[in-house]
This record gives structure tokens, sequence and C-alpha cells, in this order.
């Protein structure tokens, strides 16, 4: 259990290389370096990088879990993150007391009946993009998954239908995109000094979006069905902390480009690894295909935790101290950077046998250590729509498998290509389909189920 302390700090080992080497070695190959790095220091090392300065790097199970379940009052959100692009309403701006309250308010919406009414639409928007690939040529698939994320979170979370959603589908992806290259620029590069400046250039995607959402909020408000309407933002509307008072509308609009940001280029990304990954082996997709025809689900679950874990699209979770603490067996000063390696706990030979294999069985019948498997990272800090991402990526590849043949390829893997707020495949995840002829009648979204495959 981490404890505040006044022992003389210990740190873990680390290189001695100056900070700048440092810092690009780790953006240029995080996983490649953090790999040799625990090689040669064990499960905990520090680094010294721009921006975050120290940081101590954790991956064992016992060192993860301490991490996740400390106490806000001990370790708390980093400075460093999209708190400042996305608002002050956005649970990236909120630490403590205020974002418990803020999760309480959340994590409703993405459980029960609303989760069956995403369902739908999910399956809807991925018939629609289907339809349009291309048979037996070789294309690029992130894209298009990139296209089904977007659409589905719009109707799904924000509401959006008409004229709204068309603005929305061309306005948010080039907010997001441009938003995630200046998040961690410094303060006086990112402020408003003009429509030529980023921080302009911003703030104008920012008033276009706030104007739209309060569109979509207006409209909500006004629609005699408000009561049984089952999106996200109308949820939040209804919604009421415990004193009875509402979210204010302008925290809403920050929280849904939060659930945006956070699941849009995420889900979209580990949807086009699970393509790469299944073209190589050609026995699974082969039993996947048998699976979804018989209406089951098990193995195609086991599929995409294991794509998770072995090609996540997010490697790591950031803490800050807020005083000095004992976690684990080091002594960690206060102010300093702690980051849980998702990418290291997740490839650990102790927690998952021969862990460069590729083998979804591994999940079958089995729920792993959350600590040692934590895709959407833990704790306080846990991704919000962990349960709308599972469900998404279930329900499209399904109804992916149901409806087309993905041709094998003994191609070699797809390297890694970070694009700021994920890792997508290098080639964009490349496949090669046709209709299917034939196939077993079922409904897509039956057996679809909105748990979680044993995530922290």
């Amino acid at each position: 259990m981490t404890t505040a302390t006044t022992d003389p700090v210990r740190l873990p080992p680390g290189p001695r290389a100056p900070k700048l080497i440092q810092g690009l070695a780790t953006v240029a190959a995080q996983n490649t370096v953090f790999t040799a790095l625990e090689k040669r220091y064990g499960s905990a090392f520090t680094l010294n990088v721009p921006v975050f300065g120290r940081m101590v790097v954790l991956s064992s199970p016992s060192d993860i879990k301490e991490l996740f379940s400390s106490s806000r009052e001990l370790i708390g959100r980093p400075t460093k993150n999209l708190g400042d692009i996305l608002g002050s309403g956005s649970v990236f701006a909120l630490d403590g007391d205020e974002l418990l309250a803020r999760r309480k308010l959340l994590l409703p919406p993405f459980s029960g009946k609303s989760m069956r009414s995403y369902e739908r639409i999910t399956e809807d928007e991925v018939l629609a993009e289907i339809a349009t690939w291309p048979e037996g040529v070789e294309f690029e698939t992130l894209d298009p998954m990139m296209r089904i994320s977007l659409n589905t979170i719009l109707r799904a979370v924000f509401g959006a239908e008409g004229r709204e959603l068309e603005e929305l589908r061309t306005l948010m992806p080039a907010a997001v995109e441009f938003g995630s290259r200046i998040a961690l620029l410094p303060e006086a590069i990112r402020r408003d000094l003009g429509k030529w400046s980023p921080g302009g250039r911003f703030a104008q995607y920012r008033r276009k979006m706030d104007k739209l959402i309060a569109t979509l909020i207006a409209d909500a408000r006004a629609d005699p069905n408000f009561d049984n309407r089952d999106d996200v933002l109308t949820l939040l509307l209804r919604t009421r902390y415990e004193d009875g008072s509402p979210i204010s509308d302008q925290h809403i609009a920050d929280e849904l480009l939060t659930l945006l940001v956070a699941g849009h280029e995420t889900t979209s990304a580990q949807l086009s690894w699970v393509i790469e990954r299944i073209r190589r082996h050609p026995d699974l997709l082969a039993r996947l295909t048998e699976e979804v025809d018989a209406g089951q689900s098990q193995l195609l679950r086991a599929t995409i935790q294991e794509v998770q874990r072995t090609r996540p699209v997010l490697t790591a979770s950031l803490r800050r101290t807020r005083t000095r603490v004992k976690l684990g067996e080091w002594v960690i000063p206060e102010d300093t950077t702690v980051l849980g390696s998702l990418h290291l706990a997740m490839t650990s030979a102790d927690s998952f046998p021969n862990p460069e294999k590729f083998d979804p069985d591994r999940f079958l019948g089995t729920s792993p250590n959350p600590f040692a498997y934590p895709p959407f990272g833990g704790g306080m800090m846990r991704c919000i729509g962990a349960s709308f991402a599972t469900m998404e990526m279930e329900v499209a590849v399904r109804a992916m498998l149901q409806h087309l043949r993905f041709e094998p390829t003994d191609a070699p893997a797809e390297g890694a290509h970070n694009r700021g707020v994920s890792i997508a495949p290098r080639k964009g995840g490349l496949a090669v389909v046709h209709r299917r002829q034939s196939r077993s009648s079922q409904n897509t979204t039956s057996s679809v189920s909105a748990g979680e495959p044993g995530i922290s």
C-alpha cells in the first residue's frame, strides 16, 4: 500500500544519458526503449526527460496495483495532459474529489439498456461502411475504421443527426488531430495569440465545436421525447450530482469532446490491428468465422483481448506524486511523474508465458490479473468509455466476419506508427476482402456483451 513518508528518497536505477537524448529515444521508440531498459534495470527504472522531468517507470503487477489504488491525496493526475485543450470541465482537467464525483455521473450512460442501443448504431455504421469496400484489391482499413468509430460516437454519444452530424463529421477529426499535436507544447505556444498562432487556430476550432454542441443541447432539451432518449448527451443533461445540481452545459461540451478524443482514434487503431493480426493467422480467422456464424463470441472476445495485449494503442498511464510517497520498495519525492507501463506489464513472461506469441486461446475461460492486463488503464483514471470501446470492437469485427471474407496473408507484420493520440499499424492495417456469398443467418448483435474482458 502506498503511504506518505519522510524516509530518504530511493529511486529505481536508470540511464545516465542527457535529458534530451532520453526524451528523444522515448518519443521515437518508447516500447523498444522501455523493453531494453527493463532488461537492464528490472521492472522499475527512472528516466529524466523534457517536459515531464524525472519519471519513474513501473511495470510489475504489484507496483501497478499500488499505483492505481493509491489515495488521491498522495498520487494524482499529471499536470501535463489534454485537460488544457479539452477544457476545465473535462475529466482530464479534474483531480481528487472533483474527479471522483464526475466519474460517478459518467459511468451509468455506458452500461445497461443504453449500451444495447449503441450496439445497433455501431452495426448500422459498420454495414454502411463495408458496403463501400472494394473486393479483391488491397486497401488500408484505418481510415474506414475511423469513419465507423467517429460516426458511432457522434450518434451514440453526441446524439447528432442531420445537418449537425454532417458538420461534426468534417470538423471533429481536424480539430482532434490539431489539438493532440499541440497538447504537450509549452503553455506560451498554446495561448491564443491570434488566428495564425497554434492556440488561436485551435480556439477557432473550439468555438465552432461549442456552437454545434450548444445546438445539440438545445435540440435535446426541446425534444418531446427527451425523457426517453438514450444518447450520452441527453443522459448527462438529466443526471445530477449528490447535492442535486446539474453538470453545466460547458462542462458537458468538454466531456463530450473528451469522450471523442479518448475513444475515436484509439478504437479505430485497435480495430485495424485486429484485421492486421487475424489475416496473419489463417487458422484463427477460420475459427472466428465459424464461431460468429454459430452466434458465439468467446473466441472473438479473446482475440480482441490478445490484440490489445500485443498491439496496444495506448502504452502508458501517467500519475504525479502530491507528496513524498513509499510505493513498493521505492521512495518517490513530491511532484514526480510516475508512469505505469501498460506495454511492459502486458508483455511480461511472468504473467503471460511466451509473451511474444499471438495466442488468443490464452484468454479463453480465464480472467487475467487486472494489474498485469490493463489496456484501458486503471484506478480513478481508467478510461470512462472502456465498455463502449469493447462493445464497439466486438460488434464491428463480428459484422465484418459475417459479411466479408478476409484474405489471409504471409506478408511481414506491420510495424507501429505513433499518431500522437494512438499507435496504429504503419501501413494502415491492410486488407483484401470478398463479399460472402452465403452465411448463417443470425442477429449480429444478439450475443454482444457490454461487459469488459477482464480489464482493470
